[in-house]
């Protein structure tokens, strides 16, 4: 059979050299084979056309047609996924392989002017288009995108029949601005959007990375449109290109200076280096050895998947280890000897890897370096991050051949296009890698990042992202749409508290083994962000997590709302349980919000709204804060203070009272209570105002998953008048009335009655919701409270022990 990718004039052509080649001996014999052959090929000919006219003839468009097998696809087109990579090229004709909608629409005016995204193209239904992707090269390649990232496969009960394909253009940027004229240089990307997939979103997460596909134009047919094939897409080789990987690295280090030199990219250059009692793989000779003083070596990000006893470093064979060729790498997993490989072919000699240069029944040894992980990773001349399996048996894809899908690359009319994986933020998403916390700070500390994925491989640093695919290497400072798909930038700010709730936000979305984990896998995090803002001793600055230096803020934290209120079991050796105030002592996913938090009335959609505000504190109350250390000493803590004056301004006429908070030291004799023993470690101790107000539920939610939800908080007026918002916990037997403490000032047009209590600008109370033990409280919730109404309550001074 005739494959896909030749055409009839290439067909006989081969023909024609098979029929010469066997000719060339001037014999009988050779006659004779001559003829076999030729007989041979014009019947395939022949038989591969009648097929084909007759696929024309009888494949259905209509919609209500089943859907096309998956398999019988695969059997078709075997060679794109896997396999030797093939072009599916027009036999007779350029629109022979195009479906008739497709045909209509020209594809040379389309990437050489582009269509506005207000004036999208309708294709064609999902159904309709996975059914011509038999017949049409177009429809072909967003089938592709969706079978791979879709897994229809394995959902063949999900209803798609609603959704329809659009088309528009994106522009790709420019490598050159100085010297490229946009309107000469431009370069499209085809942007398939799905319409109608929102409400498969939340069922099938999958999808929501899949909504959209894009198509480019390979660098051959650049020259088409008198363009340069700069950010046009290039063929890709079946493994990785090391000479591309090292030019990459040679582009960063030469164009990219002092920004890529440091991993904070903030105060002067970084002049840190690895603790002594680091170690590094030797990947010379083939040993685990103490890291050699100012030595460039590589570090590794990848998931366990729940095995490593057999090939952890451990007491018994680290001096064996430690002798040359004493690491064995038959025992080794396939993640970590491909790493090896790889940094013997870019010509390295040291990687770090977890499993093998930390003693794993060590925990003095594993402590120390947990806590160091700022440098190993920050320091490390690049990390190589494992994205594309689930265990450390899996390759790294495009280390070693056949271990990653192929390119697949149509021609539509006389056009070469690429269905495009997602880039690498995308990628990154539906990894297995992505799910795991430890893999967060691995990568968030790095300075430059190659990932490998299971169709490509990407390149980051603090600077620029780079892939195979895309031509997108320049010495300059470019409008790279790569760019805009960064895996993480770290820090995210240049204010410190804001880079800090950033990154529990995405530590605490992930998993851990073993839960109790959590402190020490964004330990690293928590070090650079002491080291790069000047916030002094790590272990001072933050504890349970923590940030103390802006405890005001860092205390405003919240529960994802599908998270029930639950306790993460203890560490090892811990002996008292860690308080409630941290965000580390509860299960699951945490989040810091704005106000407007209060005033979102479906909590499924909570964490949809200002997902990149900071709560808004104006004027913070307490003052001083006092914590019991670990030794069971009170000590005063350093938070910072940048309160700015509060300026009321009242909608009515008539005075405003203003809330005055207690100040001043607190007497030592008010630090010792009553509770028959010492106070536990995490202790907090401060001064402020209480009362307690009654509560009642919002609204009966309307998922069973949700477990934490709006209630109003009520005045002991009769009638009851609505004073304030608060979040609390729907899986606790509330009481009917709980007490508050004051915390700060914030502001918030909403979430209590406007016609009672006026508006004026920054007029509610920050408030945490408390139970109360004796002496000592614990936090229940968060909420705001209308500055009158808690003057008015008679809130009476207490000195807080909040465990």
């Amino acid at each position: 059979m005739v494959p896909p990718g030749f055409s009839a004039t290439q067909s006989l052509l081969l023909t024609t050299d098979i029929i010469g080649s066997a000719l060339s001996p001037p014999s009988t014999r050779g006659l004779a084979l001559a003829g076999i052959i030729a007989g041979v090929v014009l019947g395939v000919l022949v038989f591969w056309f009648v097929r084909t006219c007759k696929l024309k003839a009888n494949v259905p468009i209509d919609e209500s047609s089943p859907l096309l097998h998956p398999d019988q696809i695969r059997t078709d087109f075997q060679g794109l996924i896997g396999g030797e990579q093939r072009d599916h090229v027009t036999t007779l004709d350029n629109e022979a392989l195009l479906c008739s909608i497709c045909t209509n629409l020209d594809f040379y005016q389309i990437f050489l002017n582009g269509i506005p995204e207000m004036e999208d193209i309708p294709l064609d239904y999902l159904p309709s288009i996975l059914e011509k992707s038999y017949q049409c090269s177009f429809c072909r390649l967003i089938s592709f995108h969706v079978r791979r990232t879709w897994m229809l496969d394995k959902l063949p009960y999900v209803d798609i029949s609603g959704i329809q394909c659009r088309m528009f253009t994106k522009q790709c940027g420019c490598l050159q601005l100085a010297t490229y004229p946009p309107t000469k240089f431009r370069c499209y990307r085809l942007h398939i959007t799905m319409e109608g997939i929102e409400d498969l979103w939340k069922k099938y997460p999958a999808f929501r990375m899949a909504s959209a596909l894009n198509i480019h134009l390979m660098q051959e047919d650049a020259f088409k449109f008198g363009r340069p094939t700069d950010l046009h897409c290039r063929r890709m080789k079946n493994t990785v290109d090391i000479k591309m990987v090292k030019k990459w690295i040679k582009l960063c280090q030469k164009s990219h200076g002092d920004i890529c030199k440091s991993l904070s990219r903030i105060g002067e250059h970084d002049s840190r280096k690895l603790p002594g009692f680091v170690r590094v793989v030797d990947v010379v000779l083939m040993a685990v050895v103490p890291a050699p003083s100012g030595c460039r070596y590589l570090a590794l990000s990848y998931i366990w998947g729940g095995i490593g006893a057999e090939y952890w470093t451990t007491k018994d064979n680290i001096a064996e280890r430690g002798t040359p060729g004493g690491l064995n790498t038959a025992k080794l997993p396939d993640t970590i000897t491909d790493s090896i490989l790889f940094v013997r072919q870019l010509g390295e000699r040291y990687i770090w890897i977890d499993a093998l240069c930390i003693i794993q029944d060590n925990s003095q040894d594993k402590l120390a370096q947990i806590r160091n992980m700022d440098l190993v990773y920050g320091l490390s001349y690049l990390t190589i991050i494992a994205a594309g399996g689930t265990t450390a048996r899996d390759p790294l894809p495009g280390c070693r051949p056949q271990t990653r899908t192929q390119q697949h690359i149509e021609v539509v009319q006389g056009l070469h296009l690429y269905a495009a994986p997602p880039r690498l933020k995308e990628a990154l998403t539906s990894s297995a890698w992505n799910t795991r916390c430890w893999t967060y700070q691995e990568c968030a500390l790095s300075r430059r990042r190659i990932y490998f994925t299971g169709q490509q491989v990407y390149f980051e640093c603090q600077f620029d992202v780079l892939c195979e695919d895309v031509i997108a290497e320049s010495k300059c400072d470019s409008t790279n749409f790569l760019k805009y798909s960064r895996a993480e930038y770290f820090p995210q700010s240049l204010d410190p508290f804001t880079s800090y709730l950033m990154a529990v936000r995405q530590g605490t979305l992930r998993n851990l083994t073993v839960e109790s984990d959590i402190v020490d896998a964004l330990t690293g995090v928590t070090n650079a962000l002491a080291k790069s803002f000047g916030l002094g001793d790590p272990d001072k600055a933050f504890r349970y997590g923590m940030m103390l230096t802006d405890l005001h803020h860092s205390l405003l934290w919240q529960h994802n709302p599908h998270t029930p209120r639950t306790r993460r079991s203890l560490p090892d050796g811990c002996s008292s349980p860690w308080p409630s105030w941290a965000w580390a002592t509860w299960r699951g996913a945490v989040n810091y919000m704005s106000e407007h938090r209060y005033l979102v009335t479906q909590p499924e959609d909570a964490w949809l709204v200002d997902d990149f505000a900071k709560p808004g504190v104006v004027e913070m109350f307490v003052d001083p804060w006092y914590i019991v250390d670990h030794d069971g000493i009170i000590v005063q803590l350093d938070v910072r203070r940048d309160s700015r004056r509060v300026v009321l301004v009242r909608e009515t006429e008539g005075e405003v009272s203003k809330y005055s908070p207690p100040r001043g030291i607190i007497d030592p004799t008010e630090m010792t209570p009553d509770i028959g023993g010492a106070l536990d470690p995490g202790t907090l101790i401060f001064r402020t105002t209480s009362n307690h107000f009654a509560i009642a539920r919002r609204r009966e939610e309307s998922h069973a998953s949700i477990h934490h939800g709006l209630f109003d908080i009520l005045s002991a007026s009769s009638p009851p008048i609505w004073v304030g918002t608060a979040v609390l916990p729907l899986n606790l037997a509330l009481p009917t009335s709980l007490e508050f403490i004051v915390l700060s000032r914030t502001g918030l047009h909403g979430g209590y009655d406007i016609e009672s209590f006026g508006y004026y600008h920054e007029c509610l109370l920050c408030v945490m919701a408390v139970s109360q033990n004796g002496c000592l409280m614990e936090r229940v919730g968060l909420g705001v409270i209308h500055e009158a109404a808690w003057i008015a309550s008679g809130a009476e001074e207490k000195v807080v022990f909040l465990r």
